[in-house]
């Protein structure tokens, strides 16, 4: 879709009620003379042609090309003043053909003069296509999803009695619009009208009162928006002024303290202002920073102005250029004063001139540089940040102070997997596909990524995953690419086996005390959030169970399953489940497990040999729940059975039995079940075991008195004075 906004019709009414004065007398300096001079006014038809006039030289000086503006004349009939041809868009063409349209007709009996004529030919002029819109549907011809978007604005300048003559008026013109449509929908010279802007200005002298209102811009219909303004012949001027603004996105700017040698007397100088226009980009580009747009209400008028500061003028060398964030052309507002004169003429001279604003936090800045360029004079908003020209900055003084391990390579890599280049646009071409596809691409690869090395954990030991890193990026991979993705993953399960320490940097509050198992821990959260945000296809998926099984094989410092957690399992479930899933060990294991482990201040174990031993610590199985013990602990058994052998894994609050059920086990199946490189028997047994000696061990009352009674505290205290017959006995302290 293209939306195209350039259109403008003006409709003058000359009509004979345009030709009365507008009651506004000229002040002219004439000689003194005995002779008295009468009041010179304007007419209506002659305010009209003015004010327009200078709204087209505003739009021509600020956008030389691409805005057109068409006039029509309306008495009897409609007059067409110009076309959309270029060489018709000249202030030289109009005012010629104004000239020989001549001032409105004297009061006759004719009573077809009618402004009606003119928005007829109005509404037919925006349905004609311009030469920039006639290319436009030549590109796109075998284009079906292109669609012209056609969109004009018709200002008409006329006289009504009341709001109901220009109710009836807005009636006629969207009556006229639908009926256009439909004829352009049959013709190809015509193109269809997708939204019409219909602005009515209504003119009287300044000695009466109007009964017409003014209304704001409202929606007559889905393609017919009007709003109605009721002005004074003499302020029509400021009102097309204003009017601009919001038409062509424009912004006014005031250049105060202009120092101007006064014209009687060159010794001395006068600070003079003067009020330019120029795109609203100028203004915009400031919006969230430092510094504050000093707006003001501009005398005799209803719209706003930014006031700037003159500040010494310089040479405009290549010594002087300065980064800018925009450009715009500027206009000055009021073209035959003599300051508008005098500053124009000194910028066309190959001056430039530097702006002041203030600052929130006091002070000034040079926010705006005033210089011409090739017979044009140009606005420039000055980057009032650190320029991009200067030396760059050290990591240091950057927001984030004094961090100074930024992923300064990373990052200059990522740019260079999502650098853009120009492509030829081309019919069959979606406009922006490669855009949005390179957008959504960068979304996904950027969704995870630490800032610097000490927020990561992977990033640092890229060496050991990097096929992975760089293959997960791509939306599907092939089966070799998934295989060597699974390696890497392999021999990373290798490393924690081995129990191999990662030579990481500081890592701050994210690694306690810097465990070899935090470290492992973080290492396979960050990868598998990693090859989550990635993609979805299924060699990521499988990817991603890879990841979770190998964290399911080894589990976190505490001795709990990190992935268990998440899935609603617990600790101990998950160390049976692994228990289970390894062939078979040597019972006298446990023995070494305990002898390695404790120490003299070990609390006491339950630690057996055999399976009477299992059987009696605790009370679940590998396929069943959990239940308590009737020693007032809890615990879990799992059982496996793998080529004749089974072994059963109890634990429980005192700590861990195995029992060998039979002799044929080997440990070819316990590698099959941890994968290649997998944990032992062995080391499940022992990172449990020391997992629950860590533990603090509950009060030996609590653990004798049943579930749901009070434990005494010092019970044996008052059965000892109960023994000795004597004193008295105290009231024993209740302890839940």
């Amino acid at each position: 879709m293209n939306e195209i906004n350039h259109k403008t019709v003006f409709v003058l009414d000359h009509t004979p009620y345009f030709g009365i004065s507008c009651e506004s007398p000229i002040d002219c300096d004439f000689i003194k003379s005995k002779v008295a001079v009468p009041p010179i006014s304007k007419s209506l038809w002659t305010c009209a042609v003015e004010a327009s006039v200078e709204y087209c030289r505003i739009a021509y000086d600020l956008f030389p090309v691409g805005k057109l503006i068409r006039f029509v004349v309306s008495d009897t009939a409609a007059h067409i003043v110009n076309t959309w041809n270029t060489n018709t868009q000249s202030l030289t063409h109009i005012l010629n053909a104004m000239s020989m349209v001549g001032v409105p007709p004297r009061q006759t009996q004719a009573s077809d003069y009618s402004v009606i004529h003119g928005l007829r030919a109005a509404i037919e002029a925006l349905a004609e296509p311009t030469e920039f819109q006639k290319e436009q549907l030549a590109v796109h011809a075998k284009s079906d999803c292109f669609k012209l978007v056609n969109r004009g604005r018709v200002i008409c300048i006329t006289s009504a009695r009341d709001d109901a003559s220009m109710k009836s008026l807005e009636d006629i013109f969207r009556t006229v619009l639908v009926q256009q449509n439909a004829i352009s929908a049959g013709h190809k010279e015509y193109i269809n009208i997708d939204q019409c802007h219909l602005v009515i200005i209504n003119l009287y002298p300044a000695n009466m009162e109007s009964m017409v209102s003014n209304r704001a811009l409202i929606e007559i219909s889905p393609i017919l928006l009007s709003e109605i303004h009721s002005n004074k012949a003499n302020t029509i001027s400021n009102k097309l002024t204003h009017l601009i603004l919001p038409h062509f996105d424009l912004a006014s700017t005031t250049v105060t303290g202009i120092p101007m040698k006064e014209e009687q007397n060159a010794s001395s100088s006068a600070n003079y202002d003067v009020e330019i226009f120029h795109g609203r980009t100028a203004h915009s580009v400031f919006l969230g920073t430092e510094l504050v747009l000093p707006h003001s209400l501009k005398d005799g008028s209803d719209y706003e102005t930014v006031t700037l500061k003159w500040c010494t003028p310089r040479s405009c060398g290549s010594s002087e250029m300065q980064p800018c964030l925009a450009q715009c052309r500027v206009t000055p507002v009021d073209v035959t004063s003599r300051p508008s004169s005098c500053l124009i003429n000194f910028l066309l001279s190959g001056r430039s001139v530097l702006l002041e604003m203030p600052k929130k936090s006091g002070g000034k800045i040079t926010s705006h540089l005033l210089s011409a360029h090739g017979g044009e004079i140009f606005i420039h908003s000055l980057n009032t940040a650190r320029s991009c020209l200067e030396d760059p900055p050290s990591i240091s003084e950057g927001g984030g102070g004094r961090v100074t391990d930024y992923r300064i390579k990373d990052f200059g890599a990522l740019m260079q997997q999502h650098r853009l280049v120009p492509l030829k646009p081309l019919p069959e071409r979606q406009p922006d596909e490669h855009l949005q596809k390179m957008r959504g691409r960068l979304a996904r690869n950027s969704r995870y990524w630490p800032l610097t090395l000490g927020r990561t954990v992977l990033y640092n030991v890229r060496h050991f995953v990097e096929p992975l890193l760089l293959l997960t990026q791509k939306p599907e991979l092939s089966e070799e690419e998934k295989m060597l993705c699974l390696k890497s993953i392999y021999n990373l399960s290798q490393l924690e086996e081995r129990q191999e320490v990662l030579a990481l940097p500081n890592m701050g509050h994210r690694l306690k005390g810097n465990k070899k198992e935090e470290q492992y821990r973080l290492l396979w959260s960050e990868l598998e959030t990693i090859v989550n945000c990635n993609g979805a296809s299924p060699a990521h998926k499988a990817i991603v169970g890879c990841i979770r099984e190998c964290r399911r094989m080894y589990p976190s410092a505490d001795g709990a399953d990190p992935y268990d957690k998440t899935h609603g399992g617990t600790a101990e479930g998950g160390v049976a489940a692994a228990a289970a899933a390894a062939a078979a060990a040597d019972a006298h294991r446990a023995s070494v497990i305990r002898a390695t482990t404790d120490s003299p201040m070990s609390p006491p174990h339950s630690m057996g040999g055999s399976t009477g031993a299992a059987g009696a610590s605790g009370g679940a199985t590998a396929g069943g729940g959990s239940s308590g013990g009737t020693g007032g602990g809890t615990g879990a058994d799992a059982t496996s059975s793998s080529s004749g052998t089974s072994v059963t894994l109890a634990v429980g609050s005192g700590g861990v039995s195995v029992g060998l059920l039979g002799a044929r086990g080997t440990m070819g199946s316990g590698k099959k079940g941890f994968g290649s490189g997998g944990r032992s028997l062995l080391d499940v047994l022992a990172s449990t075991e020391r997992a629950i000696s860590q533990k603090r061990i509950d009060f030996s009352g609590r653990l004798c008195t049943p579930s749901g009674q009070v434990a005494k505290l010092y019970s044996h205290v008052g059965a000892k004075d109960a023994d000795g017959g004597g004193g008295a006995q105290g009231r024993p302290a209740d302890v839940k």
